[in-house]
């Protein structure tokens, strides 16, 4: 009875090292786990002992007997990851204990979110380590708390995690206190050796086209923030009166956003979604959610995961053309997944539509809808293939427009900053030329991953700050 890895999986590998045969691959020394969108437990090699069960910080492994029917598909993709024999050790490599020179290591973390956290369960491994966090908003957990879709109860399971952390008595945590307004950089090394910089990419990539700022026109980062009740964005309103809205990209926030619109609101009764927007989806008109890719559907953005999650959705349809369907090869769980999606008359709907690319918003004083031009793939002398604009346009009539084409980093005062790649640069997590400064997370890498890849990035971060310690170069 093999153990099976499901959708809530975050990918901060405690499972990996909890597992006594090394059968959950990718591990994060493996070249694939970046880029991987879960990890997978080999049902040949996997013992059945249970001990990833309990490793697992957010519910996401069961033993196969007790998947769900929507669950089921999991059973699956697990196997096909070892479709292709992949040499490995008995054991996956141990990562070896933190230690640091004689004195107490005190370390400042600006930020509160996965990577924040993360940092902060890394330092404290060492023996009289203190950390001392900053957080701009009077909550922490950043992302964690606002940025993860309300009905997503098993993801959100995390802050139990960092919970335990943050009771660890050697940490502090200073709420509502900014660090570049209320403390500076030179500030936090009078009283730490060292500063870690986690503050995410807490803007968006802007889509600059015609109409872009009319009313009814907003980023799905900031609809999310809305929903979870970020206090930067608790007095919003958004005007759900059209029956149609349409939601640009088609990554895994593009697919919560839709999701949230499109369900029904008493599913989300229970969770830990705003009072402001319960509301305001149980008084919504929209029967329709587009979501728009500006590719063909095998390069659609979202996870397997979050798609499972999607079409397992009580009373919403998704539809896909079956022209776009074909495209995707047999083998595509993707395919399949779509196919079975079940549909019934009266549901609400989330339509996938590809090959769009945004020209326009319409409108006069608020967004009527959405001009586009259609696009075909072509190959490229490289062997890869481009998108080249037919010329032939559409309009989608919608009342609501959100853009979901990416997170960006913001400077940070005093540190540099690559406005190409919206970082701070860095050599394993080092900030070059800037005494006692490191960074993690997003900001460090750019904002690709789950919420569990920020540990990997932590503890690269904290091995670099524990080395310079070491060395004499932390005062």
């Amino acid at each position: 009875m093999p153990h099976v890895i499901t959708q809530s999986c975050c990918s901060d590998a405690s499972c990996v090292y909890a597992c006594p045969v090394n059968c959950i691959h990718p591990t994060p020394d493996e070249p694939d786990f970046h880029t991987a969108q879960m990890l997978y437990v080999d049902p040949v090699e996997c013992v059945d002992c249970g001990a990833c069960v309990t490793a697992c910080p957010v519910n996401a492994i069961k033993p196969h007997t007790k998947l769900t029917a929507a669950e089921d598909v999991f059973a699956t993709l697990n196997a096909d990851f070892y479709a292709t024999p992949r040499p490995r050790p008995i054991l996956a490599p141990v990562v070896p204990p933190l230690q640091v020179r004689a004195g107490d290591l005190r370390v400042a973390i600006v930020g509160s979110g996965p990577a924040a956290m993360y940092a902060a369960e890394e330092v404290l491994t060492i023996p009289g380590a203190r950390v001392r966090i900053y957080e701009r908003l009077t909550q922490p957990y950043g992302l964690a708390r606002f940025g993860v879709a309300p009905d997503h109860q098993r993801t959100r399971g995390v802050a139990r995690q960092f919970d335990h952390i943050a009771a660890d008595p050697r940490l502090e945590m200073r709420l509502g206190m900014e660090v570049g307004t209320d403390v500076t950089h030179h500030d936090l090394l009078t009283e730490h050796h060292a500063v870690i910089y986690a503050v995410g990419a807490s803007t968006d990539r802007r889509l600059d086209i015609e109409g872009i700022d009319l009313p009814g026109v907003t980023s799905a980062t900031q609809f999310v923030a809305w929903y979870n009740g970020h206090p930067d964005h608790a007095d919003r309103t958004f005007d759900l009166s059209h029956r149609r809205a349409v939601v640009i990209g088609n990554g895994n926030v593009a697919l919560d956003v839709a999701r949230i619109l499109a369900m029904d609101p008493d599913l989300l009764a229970g969770t830990s979604i705003a009072p402001h927007a319960l509301k305001a989806l149980r008084d919504s008109a929209i029967e329709e959610v587009v979501v728009i890719g500006r590719r063909g559907i095998e390069q659609s953005a979202f996870t397997v995961p979050e798609l499972v999650g999607l079409c397992s959705t009580p009373g919403v349809d998704v539809v896909v053309r079956d022209e776009d369907l074909r495209t995707l090869p047999e083998s595509d769980p993707r395919a399949a997944i779509l196919r079975a999606a079940p549909r019934s008359a009266g549901n609400r709907r989330i339509v996938f539509e590809y090959l769009l690319s945004p020209t326009a918003i319409l409108g006069q004083t608020a967004a009527t809808g959405v001009e586009f031009v259609h696009n075909e793939l072509i190959a490229a002398p490289d062997g890869s293939t481009r998108l080249k604009s037919t010329g032939r346009e559409r309009i989608i009539e919608a009342g609501l427009v959100l853009t979901s084409i990416g997170y960006r980093g913001r400077p940070v005062a005093g540190l540099p900053f690559d406005e190409a790649t919206a970082t701070v640069p860095h050599q394993d997590g080092r900030v070059p030329q800037t005494r006692g400064a490191y960074v993690t997370g997003w900001i460090k890498r750019g904002p690709t991953g789950f919420i569990g890849t920020n540990k990997s990035c932590a503890q690269e971060t904290v091995r670099s700050l524990v080395a310079d310690y070491n060395a004499g170069l932390l005062a």
